[in-house]
This record gives C-alpha cells, structure tokens and sequence, in this order.
C-alpha cells in the first residue's frame, strides 16, 4: 500500500489546504419546560425535532422535562425552545436525591423539584456549602444510623 499512498499524495492538489473539521459529541440535554395539556408538549417537542444533529426528543410533561438526545450544542438548544414556543425554559437544574449527601439541607431542598429529586447542588460552591458535611458531622449522624452496624444502641 506504500506506492498507492504516494500516488495519493501526490494527486492530492488540496495538500496545504486542509481545514479540520470538529465534530460535536453525543449529548443528552435536558431542559425543564412548563407543560399543561398534550398541545404544549406537542409544541415543546416539535421545536427541537428539525434541529440539525437530534436524534432523539423525549418528552415528560408530569416532570416538566424535555429530553434532547444528538449531537448539539445545550445552549443552542435551549434558545431554540424558548425562541419557538415563547416559554419560559432552563437546564434542568435537578439531580436523583441519592447524589446528593445531605439531600434535605435548605439550599438542596426545593418544594417544586418532582418527587425523587432535589437541586444539583454539587456544582453550585455557593450553595453546597449548607448541603455539604464535615468529618465530623458525618462521624455524629453515622454514629445514631441504623445502617451502620456498629452504631450506638442508646435512642
């Protein structure tokens, strides 16, 4: 393959030319959406389905959330939904309560987070000061657990 390779290069009249293409990744955006009725979420969905680069919507109109699988950019995205179904949209600012270490702290708890949720606090330094605990702190409630099995029995 050595001759074909040469002969290649030297036909290939674009040599010094050549511009480098970046290729989006594959990402899941989620974006919480206010949704009513089936003609909102049909209107949610369709504004992001001609997009180039999706490959998936998904839909969830009980959560609020909409669900954009492809090769696209998340604020682009999230431009789109609010330019095209004039609503009031933002990333998803919720994680599964299970990621968060202390899940009930006031700036993780949020009444309008769906059930099983609560706020990424992880992310925020700000806000996961209150949400996040010390050694000590841990070494205290793990001590009362009924997980643990060298707890302390006094209660």
């Amino acid at each position: 393959m050595g001759l074909l390779s040469e002969v290649y290069e030297f036909c290939d009249c674009s040599h010094g030319h050549e511009k480098l293409k970046k290729y989006k990744q594959l990402q899941t955006v989620e974006i919480k959406v206010r949704m009513d009725c089936e003609g909102c979420e049909r209107i949610v969905k369709k504004s992001v389905q001609g997009m180039k680069g999706v490959t998936q919507v998904e839909v969830d109109r009980k959560l609020s959330k909409l669900t954009v699988i492809g090769y696209v950019d998340p604020n682009k995205v999230l431009h789109r939904v609010r330019h095209r179904t004039r609503k009031k949209a933002d990333l998803w600012p919720y994680v599964p309560y299970d990621v968060v270490p202390h899940p009930y702290a006031p700036e993780a708890y949020d009444k309008k987070a769906p059930p099983g949720y609560v706020r990424n606090v992880l992310e925020d330094p700000e806000a996961s000061a209150l949400a996040r605990a010390s050694s000590t702190e841990v070494k205290y409630t793990t001590a009362f657990s009924d997980d643990n099995p060298n707890a302390c029995v006094v209660m």
